[in-house]
This record gives structure tokens, C-alpha cells and sequence, in this order.
């Protein structure tokens, strides 16, 4: 992956939150920022603009002057901080930025003699707050700007994407989505309860939580929980996948992350199989008694 810096801001006032701290707001139990945090944890340097609060990651803290400057100005003062060639820009309200977002900014923004790439919404509008800049560009354009108009508080990011020769990528319905707006807020909580969602998010969170990095095949543990239920007890399932979790972590104790992820799986395998036995044994258990006649149980026939 191209290495690159990332400059989150996370400074403005929320005037359609009636001033509420949005980056703080939680959707999916997670906040804004954390949620935009964790699409670029790839980042070499991570710079918020913004006030101090707690986070799911270190990052660099800084704020823009004057405080309440408007988006060039934290830019002006993010950049300064980062040193990679690519510095990915975004503002900390998009609840479903993901990595794959991310990745295709990278990949359109090093194209030969682009200045970067951008996202664009749904209906074509340009989100420059969802993009790759150029860090040498950036750092050109924002001096330009502040030479000419004496700061860069108040100005509109259109003086600096104006100037800039930027590929376009199609953010799809989603990642380019940003929370202005308690209505947009209420959209984002409903929509990752969506039953096509729900349990990605669920699963994302909690290794969020928990501080785990690790990508393991859902669906195998899933499998496996059914199988638990169906064949041994319904308690079976959370109780068997909490110790396949636990066998995984000592087998791949110290070990890479794709290494973990392997050992889960051997290890619902493993359990797999074994509530599969049970099961078998069951239905022949099951079988057998259907087959024993009445008399070779003790019971005369008749017998009610």
C-alpha cells in the first residue's frame, strides 16, 4: 500500500447540532472520529485538527488559527505536521469510510502528474474532505491562497480544488455520507442496524473495543454455532465459540495477525467436527430406540 499521512478535521462548530461535539457522537457505539480513524489506521502520521478527546488510536493534535477558521485553515495547520509524499484528507463525520475507500484514493491520486484524487457523492458533487492531495500541491496552493487573500480563515475549499489537477473516484451510496444534521445522524444509526449490515458492523466494533486487528471468516463461526445449538444445546454455541476464540489466542500466541486468523479456523474446525459427532450419535441414539421392539425393553405389548 502507498504509504501516506492523514489530516482528519474534526474543528467545526456543528451549528445544525445545535453546537453539539460531533466528532464525539456515537454512532453504532462508536464515535464519528473513531469511526473515520479506523478506515486510515494504514497512516503514517495521524493529524486531527481539533480539540483534545479521547481516541481509539494516538494521533497528533493540533488546531487551526484563529480556532473556528473554516477548512483551509486546518488544513494549514495539519499539513505541517505530516511528511509523506500522499496526505489523505477527511473530515471526522463520515460514519462508513472504509479502507477500500481509502485504497482507491491511493491508487487514483498516483496516477502520473495528478495532484491527488477526490471522492464524488451519489449526485456528482466533489468531497473534498473525502480525498488524497499531493502533499507537495497542497503545501503550494494553500501558500498561494494565504498569500493572496492575507489567511486562509473563512476561505472556501473551492480556492484550493480549483487549482488542483484531481482524478474523481465514485465514493459509491455510502462513504462519501456525512453527518451534518441530527436527521443524518438518526439515518446513520438506523441504517447500520439494517439487516444486511448489522453484523459486520456489530463485529467491527467490538474488535474496536477490544483492540483486536484480526479478519477472521465469520461465517465459518457462525456455521459453527449452529452446529453447536443443533447438535449438542442451544447454550452450546456462545460457549463453544468463546473457547474456540480462547484455544485460537493461545495456539497463536506472539503470532502475526493472518496467522491468528488461521488458527481460529483450524480451531472451528476442530469444534466443528466435534458437534457433528454429537450429533451423528444423537440421531442413532435416536434411531435405535425407534428400532427396539417393545419386548426387548422389558414391555409386554399392550402395555399402555
Amino acid at each position: 500500500m502507498t504509504a501516506y499521512d492523514v489530516i482528519v478535521l474534526a474543528g467545526g462548530a456543528a451549528k445544525r447540532l445545535g453546537g453539539a461535539d460531533k466528532p464525539a457522537v456515537r454512532v453504532g457505539g462508536r464515535a464519528l472520529l473513531d469511526r473515520v480513524l479506523a478506515a486510515c489506521s494504514g497512516a503514517g502520521a495521524t493529524v486531527v485538527v481539533g480539540g483534545r478527546r479521547p481516541t481509539s488510536r494516538p494521533v497528533t493534535w493540533t488546531r487551526e488559527v484563529p480556532e473556528g477558521g473554516g477548512p483551509l485553515a486546518a488544513l494549514g495547520a495539519g499539513v505541517r505536521l505530516t511528511e509523506a509524499e500522499r496526505v489523505l484528507v477527511l473530515s471526522a463525520d463520515l460514519p462508513f469510510l472504509g479502507p477500500a475507500t481509502v485504497d482507491a484514493l491511493l491508487a487514483a491520486a498516483g496516477e502520473d502528474g495528478r495532484d491527488g484524487a477526490l471522492c464524488t457523492d451519489p449526485d456528482g458533487r466533489d468531497q473534498p474532505l473525502v480525498a488524497v492531495y499531493r502533499a507537495e500541491a497542497l503545501r503550494r496552493e494553500l501558500a498561494l491562497v494565504a498569500t493572496e487573500h492575507g489567511s486562509l480563515a473563512g476561505l472556501p475549499l473551492r480556492l484550493l480544488t480549483g487549482e488542483l489537477d484531481l482524478a474523481r473516484v465514485d465514493a459509491g451510496p455510502h462513504a462519501a455520507f456525512d453527518c451534518d444534521t441530527w436527521d443524518d445522524i438518526a439515518a446513520a444509526r438506523a441504517r447500520i442496524r439494517e439487516h444486511g449490515a448489522v453484523l459486520d458492523e456489530w463485529i467491527t466494533s467490538v474488535k474496536n473495543e477490544l483492540g483486536i486487528e484480526l479478519d477472521v471468516d465469520t461465517d465459518v463461526l457462525l456455521d459453527l454455532a449452529r452446529d453447536a445449538a443443533h447438535g449438542v444445546a442451544r447454550p452450546a454455541a456462545p460457549l463453544t465459540t468463546f473457547l474456540v476464540g480462547y484455544a485460537a489466542a493461545r495456539a497463536s500466541a506472539g503470532a502475526a495477525p493472518e496467522e491468528a486468523a488461521a488458527a481460529v479456523a483450524e480451531a472451528a474446525r476442530k469444534a466443528t467436527a466435534l458437534a457433528l459427532r454429537w450429533a451423528a450419535e444423537a440421531a442413532e441414539a435416536g434411531g435405535a430406540e425407534k428400532a427396539t421392539p417393545p419386548e426387548a425393553s422389558g414391555e409386554q405389548a399392550g402395555t399402555p
